[in-house]
């Protein structure tokens, strides 16, 4: 009998123990909810790597894309708020999406639980080589020559967007040609399948320097230093409000404990320090800004209300 309790006394000590572990004592699922090549997949295996290092525990990547990144977001909302899936967040997912469908199946405001910032990076306005347009003047002039002739692609929130609200305040009109990935988006560009196309530098940039398509404009307030020889949307065009940018932050599912909260925002912020992670993004102009989860959770309300304005002004119908 005194065997048996000695069993029975062990037995629960160790799933105590095992209860409660520090976090993290299994991998961590990361969903990144668009195409492998694009941006948010480079950028977020990147940060996972390193915040594998810091955590001690291995971070799976896993690329679940459509619908402007609404099914990866989604799978997040509805997963276990317990820090073993979190959400490779972006403008998209985090800001826009609200405006952009009709119904969502989560509540974009409350779904989610702030971790981290990222960064951001500027998009490249570009053509398709036997466009003969030269610079950003001369492509609005051949839209407004014949009104919807002009096609771009767009495979995420930022890419139809930052088009739309261009067309918009050049006073043009172009038919929107819509893709699962900007990897197939740009193929289609490069092969002529449409004329423009927006981009980040990710995406973009190689093909504008390898001479596969014409870059003609950035999207950000400011010329990048990784390509400063395009000018800005508002430089060539004689514009002041132009700017549009994409953002990366991670997210977990709202009732994530605090404690959990903590040590992933330390993750993320130790990431983002990491010299060799900045170098390696900074020729596609990616800023990186660490900060805690409040000031994302501050950030998230501020960037969902300029996405709201920036569709409406756009005239985006919900999907």
């Amino acid at each position: 009998m005194k065997y048996k309790s000695i069993l029975f006394a062990a037995a629960a000590s160790f799933s105590l123990a095992a209860f409660g572990q520090a976090y993290p004592n299994k991998p961590i699922k990361a969903i990144v909810p668009f195409a492998a090549g694009s941006a948010t997949d480079q950028i977020g295996r990147a940060f996972a790597a390193k915040m594998s290092e810091a955590l001690g525990q291995t971070i799976v990547v896993e690329n679940k894309a459509g619908v402007n990144g609404m099914l990866g977001a989604d799978a997040v909302a509805k997963s276990a708020p317990d820090g073993y899936t979190i959400l490779i967040g972006t403008n998209s997912t985090n800001a826009a999406l609200k405006s952009l469908m009709k119904k969502l199946p989560y509540d974009q405001d409350t779904a989610f639980a702030p971790l981290g910032y990222m960064g951001s990076v500027p998009l490249i306005v570009a053509v398709n080589n036997d466009v003969p347009a030269k610079n950003l003047r001369e492509f609005v002039d051949i839209a407004k020559a014949k009104p919807g002739h002009v096609t771009f692609a767009s495979a995420s929130t930022s890419q139809l967007v930052s088009s739309e609200m261009m067309a918009g305040m050049a006073g043009i009109q172009m038919t929107n040609v819509p893709y699962k990935s900007g990897p197939a988006a740009m193929t289609d560009l490069i092969g002529g399948q449409v004329m423009m196309f927006t981009a980040d530098f990710a995406v973009m940039l190689p093909q504008v320097k390898g001479g596969k398509v014409r870059g003609l404009a950035v999207t950000s307030s400011k010329r990048s230093p990784a390509v400063p020889e395009l000018p800005t949307v508002n430089e060539a065009l004689g514009l002041k409000d132009y700017e549009l940018i994409a953002y990366f932050a991670m997210f977990a599912p709202a009732g994530t404990p605090p404690d959990i909260i903590a040590k992933l925002n330390q993750a993320i912020n130790a990431a983002a320090q990491s010299k060799d992670l900045q170098e390696k993004f900074a020729p596609i102009g990616f800023l990186v800004e660490p900060g805690t989860s409040e000031a994302l959770a501050q950030r998230s309300k501020l960037e969902t209300a300029k996405w709201a304005k920036a569709i409406r002004d756009a005239k985006i119908e919900p999907q």
